[in-house]
């Protein structure tokens, strides 16, 4: 199941722990981030054995519009990863959302 940003805002007010990772490339994150971890999605595949010990952790991926991240979740669960969620709409909705 997908991730609105209003949940993902819900999250960050509660404190909630879960793994938040960027893939867009790192020029995008220095002109807005979100504070998270940054594996741009050309580099995923093979950073993926890093994710291991989150494998049954919540994973949130995001990124510009959502369509990268939405390729990072399903690399992630063809991995065996059972908790991974996409930010619906990525940055461009975040900054709508909350200007």
């Amino acid at each position: 199941m997908d991730i609105t940003v209003q949940e993902l805002k819900e999250k960050f007010e509660n404190n909630s722990e879960f793994v938040f990772i960027d893939v867009r490339e790192v020029w995008e994150n220095e002109q807005f981030n979100l504070g998270g971890q940054i594996i741009p999605i050309g580099e995923f595949m093979s950073r993926i054995p890093e994710l291991e010990p989150h494998k049954n952790n919540e994973i949130v991926v995001y990124c510009h519009s959502g369509n990268r991240s939405g390729m990072a979740k399903m690399l992630l669960e063809s991995a065996g990863f059972s908790n991974v969620r996409n930010l619906i709409g990525g940055v461009v909705h975040w900054q709508h959302v909350y200007k």
